[in-house]
C-alpha cells in the first residue's frame, strides 16, 4: 500500500488511531472487527509513511514493533519496589494453613480473595510517564531486572500508550509464548537442525532476552497484567480488584478468568474451575494465584524477604503418563559424570511430546528397579524436567534383565570409577569428546556467557568439523566457515557470532561459573568475583585464602586450587583474555568498601521479623554497604541478629548463643551513616 503524500502527518495520525482502535478491540476486548490482513495493511502504510518522513516517527509508532538494530547487551535496573516471586500450597491443607498466617499477620479475617491463573511464562515490570512506555524490566532477582523495552514493544498486545496520559504507572505481568507459537518455533528449530525449546516458558525467556528485538518480534509472544504495582497522578485504588479494573481501563491485557471470591470455599471452587480449563487455554498455566483483595489487608501483612504474604500461588499436581522404556542408554556430562538415561516411547505430556527421561545415577535405577520393556509411569517435575516416578511392575515382561552402570566410557572406552562415597561414576578419560561437548554447551547457557543459539546441533556440527575443540574456540569462529555448515545459513551465522561478541563482555562471575570448575555454582562464582575482582588474582590465591572466604567451603577452595593448577587450564584462560573476554569484575560486582569505621565490618549480621521503616531488602543492601555479611541462620559465629516485629526462632536462639540484639531503632542509627544509592 502506498503511503498517502498529500498530508503525511494527518494521515499519521489517522492510522495510529485506527491500530490502537482495532490492537483493543483485538487483544483487550476480544471482539476483532477487521481481519488480521487488514489490520497488518494499517501498520504497514503507517511505516511507509515514517520510512519517507523519519520526522513523524513517534515513541509509540508502529515501526517498532518489527524490532530495530541487534544491541550489544541489556542494561541493569532497580525495581521500584522489589518484585517478589510467590510461595507454593500444593494441597487444600497448605492453602488453609496459608489464610491462617495471613490472619495473623494481617491481624483480622480475610473477606475477599482474587483467583488468577497462574501463567507458565515470566513476570514483568512495566514503567508508564505520561501514558507512554518508558521502561520494561524482567524480574532479575527481584532486586534488579534487565531493561527489555526494545524486545517488549514487539509485542502486539502490550500498548506503548495507555488509553490516557497517567502521569506514572507501574504495571506488572506475566510475558508468555502460546502454544501455537511455541510449536510452530520448535519445528523451524528442528527444520534447521538447532534443538528445540524444551517449553513455552523456556522459549519465552529466551525470546525476550534476545539482543535482536527482529528476532523477538517474529516468536509472537503475548502477555497479560496481573497488578498495578504503582500510579500517581490519580488516586490509588483500595483493592487488587480495582487495580486490575484500572490496568484494563488503562487499554492493559487483564485475564479474563479473574475471579472475585468471598470465602475459602469460593476460592477452591474458582481453582477447581481454572484447573478445568488448562488444557482448552492458548497458553500454559500450572496453577493459579490467590491474593487478598485488600490492599489495605496486604500492607498490614507484609512480606518475608522472598515472598508476600497475602499471596500464594497453588500449584496443580504435575501431569502424568504411561509409557515404555525402549532403553536405558548412558550419557556423559562436562565432569565426566556418567548418567543413564531412559529412551521412552514418544508419550504427549504437559503440553510437550516426551521421548526421554533421566535415571539420574545407578543407584536410583536399582532403587526403583527400572529395566528396558517395562511400563512406567512418568511425570515432569516443576512441569519441565521428566522423570519416572514408578515402574507398573504388573506389567513386566518374563525374563527382563535388571541395569548395570558400564565399566568403561561409553565415548572414549576409558575406565570408568566410582568413588567410595560418591553415586557418581565418572570416566576418567582426559580428552573425552563428551566432555567437551558438555563442556561447550555449558559454558554457552544461560547462566554462563549466554551464547543464544549455540545449542546442542550447532556444537556438534563444530566439533565433527573440528572448528572447536575447547571453550576459547568459540572466538575463533567467523560467519563464512559457519554459513557452510548444513542447515545454517548466512543469517543464522551471523547472529550466533553476534552473540559470542557480545558474550565477550559478560561480568567475570558468568565466566567463571562457565568455565565448569567443579563446586562452583552461580552464588559462588558471584562470592568469587567480588572477593577478587579478577581471574589473575584468583589464580593466585591460595586455598588458606579462598577458605578465608565467606561461603567458600574447603571442597570449593580445592577445586579452584586443583582447576587453575593444571597448566592446560591457565592457557585456556590465555586465550580467552586474548580473544577480548572480559576476566576482570565490573565496578558493580565488586564487594563494597567498608568505611574503616564501620561497626558491620566484616561481621556475620542475621535479620528476623519485619522492620518497620525499612524493607528485608534494603536493610540487607544498607548491611553490605557497610562491609557486613548477611546469612540465613543463627550459629556461633554470628555477630547480631537484627530483630523486627515478629522475630521468630531466629531471637531465641541467638539469646541462647549470646549474640548482639539489635532492635529498629538501634540498627538505625548504625546504619544511618551509609544508605546504598538505588537509582
Amino acid at each position: 500500500m502506498t503511503a498517502s503524500k498529500e498530508d503525511p502527518g494527518a494521515r499519521v495520525q489517522v492510522l495510529r488511531e485506527q491500530i490502537a482502535h482495532h490492537r483493543r478491540k483485538y487483544y483487550i476486548e476480544d471482539a476483532p472487527e477487521i481481519t488480521d490482513a487488514e489490520y497488518d495493511a494499517l501498520e504497514r502504510e503507517l511505516r511507509a509513511i515514517e520510512a519517507e518522513h523519519p520526522e513523524l516517527l513517534a515513541p509509540d509508532s508502529a515501526s517498532l514493533r518489527v524490532g530495530g538494530e541487534p544491541s550489544e547487551a541489556f542494561v541493569n535496573v532497580h525495581h521500584r519496589t522489589p518484585l517478589l516471586s510467590l510461595d507454593n500450597a500444593c494441597s487444600e491443607e497448605d492453602l488453609r494453613a496459608w489464610n491462617e498466617r495471613l490472619t495473623r499477620a494481617a491481624g483480622r479475617s480475610v473477606d475477599r480473595y482474587v483467583v488468577e491463573p497462574k501463567i507458565d511464562g515470566l513476570s514483568i515490570a512495566l514503567w508508564f510517564r505520561d501514558g507512554l512506555l518508558e521502561r520494561a524490566v524482567t524480574r532479575g532477582d527481584g532486586i534488579v531486572g534487565e531493561d527489555v523495552t526494545a524486545n517488549v514493544r514487539t509485542i502486539r498486545s502490550i500498548p506503548d500508550r495507555l488509553l490516557r496520559p497517567v502521569s506514572f504507572v507501574e504495571a506488572r505481568g506475566e510475558v508468555f509464548m502460546p502454544r501455537a507459537s511455541f510449536q510452530a518455533l520448535n519445528e523451524a528449530r528442528r527444520s534447521s537442525g538447532e534443538s528445540p525449546f524444551a517449553n513455552p516458558r523456556n522459549a519465552a525467556a529466551g525470546s525476550l532476552r534476545l539482543l535482536d528485538s527482529g528476532i523477538t518480534a517474529s516468536r509472537k509472544l503475548d502477555g497479560f497484567f496481573y497488578a498495578l504495582a504503582e500510579i500517581e497522578g490519580e488516586d490509588p485504588p483500595s483493592t487488587h480488584a480495582e487495580g486490575l479494573a484500572r490496568l484494563e481501563a488503562l487499554g492493559l491485557r487483564v485475564n479474563p478468568l479473574n475471579a472475585i471470591c468471598r470465602s475459602f470455599d469460593d476460592v477452591m471452587a474458582g481453582i477447581e474451575a481454572i484447573r478445568g480449563l488448562r488444557n482448552q487455554l492458548e497458553y500454559e498455566i500450572d496453577g493459579a494465584v490467590v491474593k487478598a483483595d485488600e490492599l489495605e489487608l496486604q500492607r498490614l501483612a507484609g512480606s518475608t524477604s522472598k515472598f508476600p504474604r497475602w499471596a500464594v500461588a497453588y500449584k496443580y499436581p504435575p501431569e502424568q503418563a504411561q509409557t515404555r522404556v525402549l532403553d536405558i542408554v548412558v550419557q556423559v556430562g562436562r565432569t565426566g559424570a556418567l548418567t543413564p538415561v531412559a529412551e521412552l516411547a514418544p508419550v504427549a505430556l504437559a503440553g510437550t511430546t516426551v521421548s526421554r527421561a533421566t535415571l539420574h545415577n545407578e543407584d536410583e535405577v536399582a532403587r526403583k528397579d527400572v529395566r528396558v520393556g517395562d511400563m512406567v509411569v512418568i511425570e515432569k517435575a516443576g512441569e519441565i524436567i521428566p522423570q519416572v516416578m514408578r515402574v507398573v511392575t504388573e506389567r513386566r515382561a518374563k525374563g527382563a534383565q535388571r541395569f548395570s552402570m558400564p565399566k568403561v566410557c561409553p565415548v572414549c572406552g576409558s575406565q570408568a570409577v566410582r568413588e567410595e562415597g560418591e553415586v557418581v561414576t565418572r570416566c576418567t578419560g582426559v580428552s573425552c569428546p563428551a566432555k567437551s561437548r558438555e563442556a561447550l554447551l555449558h559454558f554457552a547457557s544461560r547462566p554462563g556467557m549466554d551464547i543464544q543459539g549455540l545449542g546442542d546441533a550447532l556444537v556438534d556440527q563444530l566439533l565433527r568439523k573440528e572448528l572447536v575443540l575447547d571453550v576459547a574456540d568459540i572466538y575463533r569462529l567467523d560467519a563464512g566457515s559457519m554459513a557452510e555448515l548444513p542447515r545454517m545459513g548466512k543469517k543464522s551465522a551471523e547472529n550466533v557470532v553476534a552473540e559470542i561478541a557480545a558474550s565477550k563482555a559478560r561480568p567475570l562471575h558468568r565466566l567463571l561459573f562457565a568455565l565448569g570448575i567443579r563446586h562452583v555454582g552461580e552464588r559462588a562464582a558471584r562470592v568469587l568475583a567480588s572477593s577478587f575482582g579478577s581471574v589473575d588474582a584468583l589464580e593466585s590465591a591460595s586455598q588458606v585464602s579462598l577458605e578465608a572466604i565467606p561461603e567458600i567451603g574447603p571442597k570449593t577452595a580445592t577445586a579452584v586450587r586443583t582447576f587453575f593448577d593444571q597448566p592446560r587450564n591457565r592457557e585456556l584462560i590465555r586465550r580467552l583474555a586474548q580473544a577480548g573476554v572480559r576476566t576482570e569484575a565490573a565496578e558493580e560486582e565488586l564487594a563494597p568498601m567498608r568505611p574503616p569505621d564501620s561497626v558491620f565490618a566484616g561481621k556475620t549480621v542475621v535479620l528476623t521479623g519485619t522492620l518497620p521503616d525499612v524493607s528485608r531488602e534494603e536493610a540487607k543492601a544498607r548491611i553490605e554497604a557497610l562491609g557486613g555479611r548477611v546469612s540465613g541462620s543463627v550459629s556461633k559465629r554470628t555477630d547480631f541478629l537484627i530483630a523486627g516485629d515478629e522475630p521468630g526462632t531466629k531471637l531465641d536462639k541467638a539469646v541462647a548463643l549470646g549474640v548482639r540484639v539489635v532492635g529498629p531503632e538501634e540498627f538505625a542509627r548504625m546504619t544511618a551513616a551509609t544508605i546504598p544509592d538505588r537509582a
